[in-house]
């Protein structure tokens, strides 16, 4: 009998064989930090039913507090402030309304660790970068940044005309930040730059005179200096360099399988001027700030 279904056993072992062939060189996912997992096959981009944590549902991710002029009243669902309105923004074009986005509180330092993640993507003035990739993956990037410096009004610090002339001073900025490495790597300070873990901590070490200038990007030094530290101004900014410019993006698990999708609808909205509106109308114009060199 072991002999009579010796060819059947050989048939059926060759259709394993063709059949695992083929499942391996099923296409996969091939955006920027595309699925990895086996057997995951690549992800369409059907609106509204994409392979969400929830299905039906959009989880974004955001620090807390959630900070002017990103977002309005400490509150990312009301669609108020520039990444308020760009997470709706992106949501709608992956075919999820308002109702269907869920907002969930995700630690800044916390988003681009590595590890699985809870959110289909986070937004929080996170800076794309090599480091941070290894880690997660990013759409592309919805917003230039540029880094600017705050002191108080009448400090050495505020007459600053330069880079060099930052040398000396007392710097502070946020963990994790690129206003940190700029901080360090660009303005090379005689004296450790002040780390602190929320910008609230960097901005009252600022005002109690621990530090002479703290360093953020520059919209959120035009809100701290107009509605919070109002006896502050913004020195100067940096200027943008080359084509790898510093950009924001959303972050996603380096896993995730829809990378791809949310990176088509961050470049659909940037191709429209969705994002110039949006960025028009929550973030105030830099043409007057000085860029320092």
């Amino acid at each position: 009998m072991r002999l009579a279904n010796r060819p059947l056993q050989l048939a059926v072992c060759a259709t394993v064989v063709l059949l695992t062939a083929a499942v391996g060189c099923a296409p996969q996912d091939a955006s920027p930090g595309g699925s990895r997992a086996a057997g995951q096959g690549k992800q369409s981009c059907d609106r509204g039913k994409l392979a969400t944590v929830a299905a039906g549902k959009l989880t974004v991710g955001t620090d807390k507090p959630a900070y002017a002029p990103w977002f309005h009243d400490d509150d990312p669902a009301n669609g108020k402030g520039f990444e308020s309105a760009v997470a709706y923004a992106v949501a709608e074009q992956l075919g999820y309304g308002k109702g269907a986005v869920r907002w969930q509180t995700v630690p800044f330092n916390n988003a681009f660790a590595p590890g699985e993640k809870k959110f289909d993507f986070d937004i929080n003035q996170i800076s794309i970068s090599a480091s941070r990739k290894r880690a997660v993956a990013f759409s592309s990037g919805y917003y230039d940044v540029r880094q600017a410096v705050i002191a108080l009004k009448g400090s050495k610090a505020a007459h600053a005309k330069s880079i060099a002339d930052l040398k000396n001073v007392k710097l502070g900025a946020q963990v994790g930040s690129t206003s940190l490495d700029v901080a360090n790597d660009t303005i090379r300070p005689t004296r450790p730059v002040a780390p602190f873990q929320k910008n609230d901590f960097a901005k009252s070490a600022l005002k109690n005179g621990q530090v002479d200038a703290i360093l953020t990007d520059l919209p959120t030094a035009f809100y701290i200096t107009s509605a919070e530290v109002r006896d502050a101004e913004v020195v100067g900014q940096f200027a943008l360099t080359g084509a790898a410019n510093e950009q924001f993006g959303l972050v996603l698990d380096k896993e995730s399988r829809i990378t791809g999708c949310v990176t088509a609808a961050v470049d659909a909205l940037r191709k429209d001027g969705t994002l110039a509106a949006l960025e028009k109308k929550w973030l105030t114009d830099a043409v007057d700030v000085p860029v320092l060199k």
